[in-house]
């Protein structure tokens, strides 16, 4: 009989390593791409962040935006499109090919619309009541 329990720390490590290894198996030459993170900010004259992106490159090519932020005084003055462009021209300067992101109904789905990026899954009633979009932008190599 088994039983389902927490993980530790090492559980966890564990677990994606042998996910990894699974992935490698399964497709070699991904052992040569590289993960990288895109992790940039915009500061105003004080040195206060303002607005700022976290995102990292992986397997297959792609770059994954976990989190794009502007602070609300300093919205619709292209902070987060000039983030958005600058994490979309390292991407494709580190061989990428796609950036992926998702988004809820009452955040930026028409800002990223607007940015090139299109709809490939919706995610309903999540949270009860919304929806959760996710998107994609296929990029040009330099």
């Amino acid at each position: 009989m088994f039983e389902i329990t927490d993980c530790n720390e090492k559980d966890i490590d564990r677990i994606y390593d042998g996910l990894v290894k699974s992935i490698f198996e399964s497709v070699p030459e991904l052992q040569k791409n590289k993960h990288f993170k895109i992790h940039k900010k915009i500061a105003d004259e004080n040195g206060t962040v303002i607005a700022g992106c976290i995102a990292e490159g992986y397997w297959w090519n792609a770059v994954y935006v976990d989190s794009l932020w502007v602070d609300e005084r300093y919205r619709n003055r292209g902070l987060g499109s000039a983030l958005l462009c600058e994490v979309e021209k390292i991407a494709a300067q580190n061989g990428c090919n796609i950036v992926h992101l998702d988004t809820f109904d009452f955040q930026a789905k028409d800002f990223y619309i607007k940015r090139g990026y299109e709809i490939f899954g919706t995610l309903e009633n999540s949270p009860e009541g919304h929806c959760r979009y996710y998107l994609k932008k296929a990029l040009i190599q330099p």
